[in-house]
Order: structure tokens, then C-alpha cells, then sequence
């Protein structure tokens, strides 16, 4: 190849190096706009943690729904006592009288009639505790709802979980369904709202007897 043609060659080659290089710094700067873009990484997530158990157990407004049904339970208490109390009577003035006799059927009847009356109250109850405690939980726990929506606005939250520390040791029926909700392992460095929630829930009216 003559000096000439080898000249003409290596122009050539600086020439398309040159072209390349040239579309790919164009084609660099679109990439902001399109493909780069969207591997740009984004702002990293605030995210907020909140133990709902803590929030029942540490509110005030929690502590005297428990005043107010320590105070009905007592009441309740009293008014089983008094129906045992009608049994034992009903019950000793049976074994006195002779079976077969009009007063021992009357009497019998009577033991009877008390029981149920005991059986049913205590049924009752029962029932009208656990409905007022089933209201109660559902309305706190929307209460405390609100409050967490709130503050993780305020305080510019994309995300809030609950984490509630397993209390140890577990009981033996409660262990795989601790291990089941118990979710959210780690949360360094994540905004505790548990202080917060219960201000809130706090500052709301006192409750009535």
C-alpha cells in the first residue's frame, strides 16, 4: 500500500471514530429526558412506624374505658351474688320439705325459676360486655386511624406500618400466630408515631360514666 492510500485511510478512521463519538453524545444527552430518566434513582421513601398496642395500653382516654367498666363489672358482680344468694335460699328451704308434697313441687318449681334467672343474667351479661368492648376497640382504633392519617400528612409520610414488639415468652397457643403478624422486623431510622397518635387520641373529650 503506497503512503498515499495509508494516509487516506487512517483520515478515513479518524473521520467514523469521530461520527460515533458524536451520535453517542447526542444520544447521551436525550437520555435525560427518556431512557436515563427513568433509571434516575428517585427520592428515597419516609416512612412511619406506629404500635396500635402501645397507643391502647399508654391512652388515657383507654384508661378510663377500663375505670368505667371496672365499675360496671363490680355492679354486675353484686348482682350475680344476689341471685346465688336467692339459689342458696331457694335451694335450703327445699331440702327441708318432704318430696312428693304440694310445697315441695311449689319450692322445687321455685329453685328452678331462680336458677334460670341466674343462668340468663349471667348470659347477658356476658353478651353486653363483650358488644360494649367490641364498640369500644372498633371506635379507638378508628380514632387512632384518623390521627396516624393525619400526622403522616403533616409530617410528609409516603408510608406508615405498625410494629408491635412481641411480648416474650409466649404462650404456647400464641406463638405461630405472633410469628404470623408480627411483620415488620427492623424499622430504623423510621418515624415513630406511637407518642403522637396517643396525644391525639388524648385530646379528644373525657369520657362519661
Amino acid at each position: 500500500m503506497t503512503r498515499k492510500l495509508r494516509k487516506g485511510f487512517f483520515m478515513s478512521g479518524r473521520t467514523v471514530t469521530m461520527s460515533i463519538l458524536v451520535c453517542a453524545a447526542a444520544v447521551l444527552a436525550a437520555m435525560p429526558y427518556g431512557q436515563a430518566a427513568s433509571q434516575a434513582p428517585g427520592p428515597a421513601s419516609r416512612i412511619g412506624v406506629v404500635s396500635v398496642r402501645d397507643v391502647f395500653n399508654g391512652s388515657k382516654k383507654h384508661a378510663q374505658y377500663q375505670g368505667l367498666l371496672a365499675q360496671r363489672v363490680s355492679k354486675a358482680r353484686a348482682q350475680i351474688e344476689e341471685l346465688n344468694k336467692q339459689v342458696e335460699t331457694a335451694e335450703a328451704e327445699l331440702k327441708v320439705l318432704k318430696q312428693g308434697t304440694a310445697d315441695y313441687v311449689k319450692q322445687y318449681q321455685a329453685v328452678l325459676e331462680v336458677r334460670s334467672k341466674l343462668q340468663n343474667e349471667q348470659e347477658v351479661l356476658k353478651a353486653q360486655r363483650m358488644a360494649e368492648d367490641k364498640k369500644w376497640f372498633e371506635d379507638l382504633y378508628q380514632e387512632a386511624l384518623k390521627a396516624i392519617d393525619a400526622l403522616a400528612k403533616e409530617k410528609g409520610l409516603d408510608l406508615v406500618l405498625e410494629r408491635s414488639e412481641p411480648k416474650f415468652p409466649l404462650a404456647s397457643e400464641e406463638v405461630w400466630s405472633t410469628v404470623g403478624t408480627h411483620k415488620v422486623l427492623y424499622s430504623g431510622g423510621c418515624v415513630n408515631l406511637t407518642n403522637d397518635v396517643i396525644d391525639r387520641i388524648d385530646a379528644s373529650a373525657t369520657l362519661k360514666p
